[in-house]
């Protein structure tokens, strides 16, 4: 049996029950669905020593990267890209505050899916500057959870306070949406959440984010969806999956494992693989010792350097390890991703930084749960608009 790292109570609880959505929603395509605890840590060290000898040369890490990324395009359904339609943009009034602004925003990701969020911007201009997404994990309680969390207001804050623009989107599921009818845990939730992902970028750019300099950074199951989605979007230039980039462990909610992107009847990868994708573009890991991540000095890291190596970008990818600290996004982590951004997207990290030289968080204003919502009276859902994810057309 696979030997389980230590997480959250709430996290294990999730898992436990995901997979138990899997194992029912899925059962066509059992046998190509790569789950939870898939390995065990043992297991995982002798997949990556094997998968190292595949390719010795940048020609076939690229053969196998293009192969592995027809894998997620066709196991998620994105194989056949639908039409992007109009994000019909809602923009709220901004809210300003100390260095920034805060404003509810929504876009119509396909027609009638609105995906809602909060978009952080400098104060001053916002157009011709890096821009940031950032999708999130999973938690059980609304008024904590996602975008709401303190610790995501305060990264948004301080990174828009450097002269970032901020998208903290929402999940399949999660946020407003959630109470109008949308569940995360449904069988397509991975297809739709990595569109959704894709059209979030539309959308940055869109509202005059520099497509040169744009930055994907989640944690845990957000940190899934940022390597998930920079494995398909070269035009995401810079990637921080915190906390969840493993070999042993392939994701716990069907929006990460509940669709075969990981193992068809010709090709198998992993996670520590599709997080490699990235290569050679900046890439910063973040590991704990306190969950599947533990491993990641002597096991991930490793073989993700290597990969960069062959490309000859050995010194764009790093690995910041916190042996004491658990799953999460806290204050010592976002410390050790905010440099990294600001040297790869040109940020001024001057802005933000005490004479002691750490991070002013003191100054971000944490705002409630309902003073994010995109919609209300002034800004009505549109009459249109899908309230359940069985009513979403592909085609």
């Amino acid at each position: 049996m696979a030997k389980k790292s230590p997480i959250t109570g709430f996290y294990q609880w999730t898992v436990a029950i995901a997979l138990l959505v899997l194992s029912s929603a899925c059962k066509s395509d059992a046998t190509m669905l790569c789950q939870g605890y898939y390995y065990s840590e043992e297991k995982a060290g002798e997949v990556i020593d094997a998968l190292r000898r595949e390719y010795t040369d940048a020609a076939r890490w690229e053969s196998r990267a293009g192969a592995i990324r027809e894998l997620i395009l066709r196991g998620s359904g994105l194989d056949n890209m639908p039409v992007k339609n109009p994000l019909n943009p809602i923009i709220g009034k901004a809210r300003v505050y100390n260095g920034y602004k805060v404003q509810n925003v929504a876009f119509e990701s396909l027609p009638g899916v609105f995906v809602t969020g909060s978009l952080y911007t400098p104060s001053g201009t916002s157009r011709g500057i890096p821009g940031i997404l950032s999708p999130h994990g999973h938690w059980n309680n609304p008024d904590n959870y996602g975008r709401y969390r303190p610790d995501a207001q305060n990264r948004f804050a301080t990174l828009a306070r450097m002269g970032a623009m901020v998208l903290g989107y929402d999940m399949v599921g999660y946020g407003q949406m959630a109470e109008l009818g949308w569940e995360h845990d449904h069988p397509e939730a991975l297809r739709l959440q990595l569109w959704n992902s894709i059209r979030a970028l539309d959308f940055l750019l869109l509202m005059g984010a520099d497509p040169s300099r744009i930055a994907s950074t989640g944690a845990s199951g957000g940190a899934t969806q940022t390597f998930l989605h920079t494995a398909v979007d070269d035009r995401i230039k810079v990637s921080v999956p915190v906390v969840q980039v493993s070999a042993h462990f392939f994701g716990g909610c069907i929006c990460e494992s509940g669709m075969p992107i990981h193992k068809s009847a010709d090709i198998q990868t992993n996670n520590v693989e599709i997080a490699a994708m990235a290569a050679p573009r900046p890439m910063l890991l973040i590991s704990v010792g306190g969950d599947w991540t533990k491993n990641t000095p002597d096991i991930e890291y490793p073989h993700i350097k290597y990969i960069y190596e062959l490309l000859g970008k050995a010194d764009k990818v790093e690995n910041v390890h916190f042996a004491d600290e658990d799953h999460g996004y806290e204050y010592n982590k976002r410390a050790a991703v905010y440099p990294f951004l600001a040297k790869h997207l040109m940020l001024d990290p001057g802005r933000v930084l005490n004479p002691d030289g750490s991070y002013d968080e003191s100054v971000n204003v944490i705002e409630e749960r309902v003073s994010l919502y995109p919609f209300d009276d002034r800004y009505p859902l549109p009459h249109h608009a899908i309230l359940s994810n069985d009513d979403v057309l592909w085609e």
